[in-house]
């Protein structure tokens, strides 16, 4: 395993001679060929069109994100959900009790989560009023044994992307990794940071198809950084983390691309249009921030009773009041046209 001097520094010393589990696919790679029987990996012989192991490195999927979002495909690794793929991030660089990640909230809560399961401390620095990073404070929070900064851009629950001089001074000066979860950038005008991966050594950018694709039933996750990077999670990562229905079912959606476009329009469309709505015509709701994502976030006069009065008319929604700097706010996915009247509906009827 070859790696740059950056990242040997940072991967955790036990992962850095590790040799990963060979599995019967790894060894013997053409499973295309018809002539060939194999009897190597102990499955059931009788065709189902799944009894045989998938792909352990799902390069049909990779082939198609490789073209689709320009990137090198030795730049890619796929997960069972970006979930796993920010534990296998935590795992490789992350020594337990020990070692520090930094955090941003309000934020995706899944950061703090896996920092617990892998006793890792996790340093909050909320953002600002206008839920950006406070650069200077991010800073002066790490220390030596800070490992990873996440940065949720688009952010969720808040909606809005973090500035491209807020983002590179962090990549910049961050003595760790630099994760910039993705996940909704497909709703935002904002460019993403995949393009920088050659520039800075240190950037890990996590995309997923649960959201723009709308896949979020079969659990794709994917990581894009650099080769040694990629190397490194390869290592740890099991051998078939992605099962063969889900890689099938992710290269059919990832050919429909002129169809996944249009999906991402018509929710752009209806997000500006249910925007404009809740701000003029619904007299209870203070506020309606700026959103990049495929939801919106509304402050209101009371969140909780808000919240549980569209409950009773048939409505979920995501109460984010706990949430520092989120009191009284709620969070809104975009749904299709007829959804989004039935909450405006809701919300206009309610006292």
């Amino acid at each position: 395993m070859k790696t740059s001097k950056i990242i040997s520094d940072l991967v955790r010393d036990n992962i850095k001679g590790i040799k990963p589990y060979s599995s019967a696919r790894d060894e013997y790679k053409d499973v295309a060929t018809t002539e060939m029987i194999f009897l190597d990996a102990n499955e059931n012989p009788f065709e189902n069109g799944v009894n045989r192991y998938p792909d352990p490195q799902q390069n049909s999927v990779k082939d198609l994100l490789a073209t689709i979002k320009n990137v090198s495909k030795e730049n890619i690794l796929l997960g069972n959900g970006s979930d796993e793929v920010l534990d296998l991030i935590f795992r490789a660089f992350c020594e337990p009790n020990k070692d520090n990640i930094i955090t941003l909230p309000p934020t995706y809560g899944m950061y703090n989560v896996l920092a617990n399961i892998n006793a890792i401390e996790n340093r909050e620095v909320l953002l600002d009023e206008n839920f950006q990073p406070k650069v200077s404070q991010i800073l002066k929070t790490a220390d030596n044994n800070s490992k990873i900064l996440f940065l949720c851009s688009p952010n969720n629950p808040t909606g809005n992307s973090f500035t491209v001089p807020a983002v590179k001074e962090l990549l910049i000066k961050f003595k760790g990794l630099v994760v910039l979860d993705e996940a909704y950038i497909d709703f935002s005008e904002e460019e993403s940071w995949l393009q920088s991966l050659q520039k800075y050594p240190n950037l890990i950018v996590t995309q997923t198809l649960s959201k723009a694709y709308g896949l979020a039933g079969i659990r794709l996750g994917i990581c894009y950084a650099s080769i040694e990077i990629i190397n490194i999670l390869n290592t740890i990562k099991p051998p078939y983390n992605v099962n063969e229905l889900t890689q099938q079912r992710a290269i059919s959606r990832l050919k429909k691309m002129d169809e996944i476009d249009n999906e991402i329009s018509q929710l752009k469309s209806e997000r500006d249009r249910l925007k404009k709505e809740l701000e003029c015509c619904v007299d209870f709701i203070e506020k309606v921030y700026p959103s990049d994502g495929n939801f919106l976030l509304i402050k209101v006069d009371n969140a909780t009773k808000r919240y549980n009065q569209l409950i009773e008319l048939g409505v979920v929604i995501r109460n984010r009041t706990t949430q520092p700097l989120c009191e009284n706010c709620l969070r809104i996915s975009v749904g299709v046209c007829e959804e989004n009247q039935k909450l405006l509906r809701a919300l206009k009827s309610l006292v």
